[in-house]
């Protein structure tokens, strides 16, 4: 009996083993990670003291500085701010981005340089199997500034609309956004477009304008349709020019176009009048004054009258010379028409 029972204990445990590693097995890939040595670990300055109020920036790979979305959660869902920011023990906080390679510049609490390193690797459960990279491609992933079309009206979580409004750090008082989670997308527009206006003047650097508490202006969606630029890293293809778009077409963000279009003369296409001229016939009158002067010369040429004509002619057209011109009547409006394509409403996202 001894040896039934512990032939019995022996299976079940077996099955319970082959059960739970099934369940392993079947569980779903979390496609995320982080750097070992920066996530819940204090950091030190060049001398080897902790460096409390240190900051790690989170870089695209094999980019100078542009940003990528830190999170945290494995999930990928609650961004973080960017850099991130070490707490009084110099610990940096939790922090996940998807797999693949990563740059990462650390400073302290002043902006001086502690470490940066490009195509780091994150490491993660990469769907558990190790060694076979993510299982997320990242090309599927929206990056910082990334436009995108949504079917309504309200705000996004890690969206801001394209509205012209302002963003920046939570004391700034930005109008669309004002949040610390808002720094990967200012930093990104502040380097993307130098034409975007910084309430008080652009400063020294986007890192400087952002910690000033400075704000961003938006590009300015509403109303507008986005086109691409006319060059694109090619040639220019001369379909969007300064003479009918308003503007260069090859500077990012500029804006042209109009919603109507009021014709110049010139901008008419060549034509004629057609005109008929009713006359039902008329007479001239003649008046010959007295020449005493003349005693004759010979031929027909002896008198030359002076002549007076009237008419009473009834003519189809109408006939202005009031301006020294002969010119027909005007006639129409001289009104705008419009010019609009064929259009649906959305609202347009930029990715934080």
């Amino acid at each position: 009996m001894a040896g039934a029972i512990k032939t019995l204990k022996l299976l079940l445990t077996a099955a319970c083993l082959a059960l739970c590693a099934g369940t392993w097995l079947l569980s779903p890939a979390i496609a995320a990670g982080t750097v070992p040595g920066f996530n819940l670990t204090p950091q030190f300055d060049l001398t080897g003291k902790a460096a409390p109020g240190c900051r790690l920036f989170v870089i695209q790979a094999g980019t100078t500085a542009t940003p990528q979305n830190a999170y945290s959660d494995s999930g990928l869902t609650q961004v973080l701010p960017n850099p991130l920011t070490c707490d009084a023990a110099a610990r940096l906080p939790q922090w996940f981005v998807s797999d693949g390679l990563i740059k990462l510049r650390l400073t302290d609490k002043n902006g001086a340089q502690i470490f940066t390193g490009d195509n780091l690797l994150v490491v993660g459960p990469s769907g558990g199997g190790g060694g076979g990279g993510g299982t997320i491609d990242p090309t599927t992933i929206f990056q910082t500034g990334a436009f995108m079309q949504f079917y309504g009206t309200g705000i996004l979580t890690g969206w801001v609309r394209c509205n012209g409004r302002t963003i920046g750090n939570a004391t700034s008082g930005a109008t669309e956004r004002a949040n610390n989670d808002i720094q990967a997308l200012f930093q990104y527009l502040w380097f993307a477009d130098t034409n975007l206006a910084v309430v008080g003047g652009r400063g020294a650097s986007a890192n400087a304008d952002w910690v000033a508490g400075k704000q961003l202006t938006l590009p300015d969606c509403r109303g507008r349709v986005v086109a691409n630029l006319d060059d694109m890293g090619n040639s220019t293809a001369g379909r969007l020019t300064p003479s009918y778009f308003g503007a260069s077409g090859t500077v990012l963000g500029a804006v042209g176009g109009a919603e109507n279009q009021t014709l110049t003369i010139a901008q008419m296409p060549s034509h004629f009048h057609s005109a008929s001229i009713y006359d039902p016939g008329h007479v001239h009158g003649y008046t010959y004054p007295t020449n005493s002067g003349n005693t004759g010369g010979g031929g027909a040429f002896g008198n030359i009258p002076g002549t007076t004509v009237t008419s009473s002619a009834v003519t189809g057209v109408r006939v202005n010379s009031s301006n020294g011109l002969d010119t027909t009547y005007s006639t129409g409006g001289g009104g705008a028409h419009p010019i609009v394509q064929p259009t649906i409403l959305a609202t347009t996202y930029i990715k934080m």
